[in-house]
């Protein structure tokens, strides 16, 4: 096996997507390092990769493997001998300049760092990075085990080697990566986002419930699980925060969060993660 064969991924932000996204890189017999604050959010990370690991596999989505390659952390220091490093941390600019800019200084030159943002622009990240030729953004979607194409944001000064490297990393991992320019929102979150604002917007307007908007764009317009649906599956913190993101780099009514989705946000309703968003998921997840 090859140094590059054996050498970890590390996954920083133990959260939905980085879970996913080690269940993912695990799956297809990748290690990973994956870190984040405290030993108990790790613990309950572990559950939850293994969780995935199993539901991929019953989805015949990875090989026949176990969370035996997972090894967590909570000191950045333990991914300085990754061969990529992935940032999964929450949808905030300043928290991932300053986790992207520590990670920098620990990686060896020619290590591509991923940010797994849905919509900060990839070349004010490189501002704070020690090599932003090194770096560029991976747009995985949830659950990221399973959703087999990927959005890749290449800023104007990640490099063709970064490319390649990166390119071989997704080919590892059975994903299909579709490169895009940088910008605001890149293309999935700037037509995904504004749509379930407004679908929010119909719902905080009274004119058709969350159920009904989701069956009418299933059945009339094909979308596979509707956008309220969605929604609960991103996570509306994570999606207010995307929201945010975009209008405050772009200016478009649009992108404004509508105040339904910020009352549910406050109310800690977030969605699937946290058994009510949209819809009620504490059956379900009993």
């Amino acid at each position: 096996m090859s140094e590059a064969a054996s050498a970890p991924l590390g996954v920083l932000g133990a959260g939905v997507m980085g879970t996913g996204i080690a269940a993912l890189a695990i799956g297809h017999g990748i290690p990973v390092v994956l870190v984040d604050v405290s030993e108990d959010r790790l613990a309950d990370a572990r559950r939850r990769v293994d969780a995935q690991l199993r539901h991929a596999r019953l989805m015949g989505a990875v090989p026949a493997r176990d969370a035996a390659g997972l090894t967590t952390a909570v000191e950045l220091a333990a991914v300085a001998g990754a061969t990529a490093v992935v940032e999964a941390v929450t949808e905030d600019a300043e928290i991932k300049a300053k986790v992207l800019g520590e990670v920098s200084s620990l990686v060896a030159a020619g290590a591509p760092i991923i940010s797994n943002t849905s919509g900060i622009p990839i070349g004010e990240l490189g501002r704070f990075v020690s090599r932003p030729d090194e770096l560029l953004g991976i747009h995985f979607m949830n659950p990221a085990y399973l959703i087999t194409m990927v959005e890749v944001i290449r800023s104007a000064r990640t490099s063709d080697e970064t490319m390649a490297a990166v390119t071989g990393l997704l080919a590892r991992m059975g994903r299909r990566g579709i490169v895009v320019r940088d910008a605001p929102g890149f293309v999935t979150s700037r037509l995904l986002h504004p749509m379930i604002n407004e679908a929010a917007r119909i719902v905080e307007a009274g004119v058709a419930t969350a159920e009904s908007v989701d069956d009418l764009m299933r059945g009339c317009l094909g979308h596979p699980t509707g956008p309220l649906r969605t929604a609960d599956l991103i996570g509306l913190d994570n999606l207010v925060d995307a929201l945010s993101t975009l209008w405050e780099r772009t200016g478009e009514a649009s992108f404004r969060p509508c105040e339904l989705l910020r009352q549910k946000v406050a109310a800690g309703h977030f969605g699937r993660k946290s058994g009510k968003g949209f819809y009620d998921y504490e059956k379900v997840l009993s």
